[in-house]
């Protein structure tokens, strides 16, 4: 069975949802030794210059960037804009050359 675009993008959209549910665990945890003091902030600070911790950061602030387009895209059909095949096509094709921009500025901002 072969699904059409639309529905891989509507597959990943909730498959990174859930990517960022479980990412939250890390960005709680960030958060909390951010404020607890400025020795835990520090550390916290030294932790983050670990390339396996900002490949962690990357992945989840990447999934973020793709649910938030994604989720505009279906508020967008949601008002009745592109909700015919082609719409839908070209929908998909914009979030995800979207995504892959800011994905990669997210990127080059974290390293």
């Amino acid at each position: 069975m072969r699904l059409p675009i639309t529905a891989w993008a509507s597959i990943t959209h909730r498959a990174s949802g859930v990517f960022i549910f479980a990412g939250m665990a890390l960005l709680l945890w960030a958060l909390d030794a951010s404020l607890s003091s400025p020795e835990s902030f520090a550390a916290l600070k030294e932790s983050l210059d670990s390339p396996l911790l900002k490949l962690v950061m990357w992945a989840v602030m990447s999934g973020l960037i793709y649910h938030a387009l994604a989720g505009i895209k279906h508020l967008i059909m949601d008002l009745g804009i592109g909700e015919t095949m082609e719409g839908g096509i070209l929908g998909v094709r914009i979030v995800v050359c979207l995504s892959v921009v800011f994905i990669l500025a997210a990127g080059i901002w974290i390293w």
